[in-house]
């Protein structure tokens, strides 16, 4: 497996004459947020986007500043003919919240771009995506065709997969526990290894909790590893897939194009799919 240095270009710069947001603003220690990175990110990703593309538009806090960029340059005219397949219920309402027209996935008759953030990425542009919970529309959406364009900070680059936090499993409800013991089995004998069925807090209060459900009505499975998962990803993930009641998993095998990566300093550079 690669280092990231090699295919670390700086950005291009844009395709359209569409302005540019400015730079990021430099605080007096020389760093920016990690929030302030996310938009810097998301801007740039934007600037790929040409009138008449159909896109593929991602869920998260990272994506949400391209939907609000998109927004802006349609209201502005800068961008038209424009339309949107949201990942998600949450991206749907924000996308109809800034003026993105969408349409079904069903209906779109092809996803030119799609723009999303990430969880982790590692040297070679897999990622794990969906700890919030929308990752079979995510893949769904972004498998569909197109430019997978990819939006992080760099604290998303990671050796390998399952570095920084749990890698999900979509699974339906029926058998939610029996489930949970073949996912573990797959990872049988393995040191560090856990995983459970997420829960959230309980709307009724009171210290209680419930099943994290999806947009789908099913629940998620978090796969946590000790230092990421070592081993060939494509034999890992046809292993999760042929267990009855595992729906879809978070990893994205060989899907980004690109990843926009907005560095400390402000900066913004490209890592680019090795052909």
């Amino acid at each position: 497996m690669g280092s990231f240095a090699s295919p670390l270009d700086a950005a291009p710069a844009p395709p359209t004459a569409k302005p540019s947001p400015p730079p990021a603003p430099a605080p007096a220690n020389g760093l920016v947020t990690q929030e302030e990175l996310k938009r810097v990110a998301a801007h740039r990703a934007v600037e790929m986007v040409e009138p008449g593309m159909t896109l593929g538009l991602g869920t998260g806090s990272t994506a949400a500043h391209a939907l609000d960029r998109l927004g802006d340059l349609l209201r502005s005219g800068e961008l038209a003919a424009v339309a949107g397949v949201p990942t998600s219920l949450k991206t749907e309402a924000h996308a109809a919240r800034v003026g993105i027209p969408m349409l079904p996935l069903g209906e779109a008759g092809g996803i030119d771009l799609s723009i999303d953030g990430a969880d982790e990425v590692d040297p070679e542009l897999n990622l794990v995506k969906g700890r919030g919970g929308s990752l079979l529309r995510e893949k769904m959406i972004e498998g569909s065709g197109g430019r997978f364009v990819v939006i992080v900070d760099e604290s998303k680059l990671v050796p390998r997969l399952g570095c920084t936090g749990a890698v999900p499993v979509e699974v339906v409800p029926f058998g939610c526990d029996h489930t949970l013991g073949l996912v573990r089995k797959v990872f049988d004998g393995l040191p560090g290894f856990s995983a459970r069925l997420r829960t959230v807090a309980s709307k009724d209060g009171e210290g209680k909790e419930e099943m994290f459900v999806t947009d789908n009505g099913n629940y998620i499975v978090e796969m946590f590893f000790e230092d990421g998962i070592r081993g060939d990803l494509n034999e890992i993930s046809d292993r999760l897939l042929r267990i009855t009641g595992v729906v879809e998993h978070g990893m994205f095998l060989g899907m980004a194009t690109s990843v926009v990566v907005a560095k400390k300093d402000g900066t913004v550079a490209l890592l680019h799919k090795k052909k």
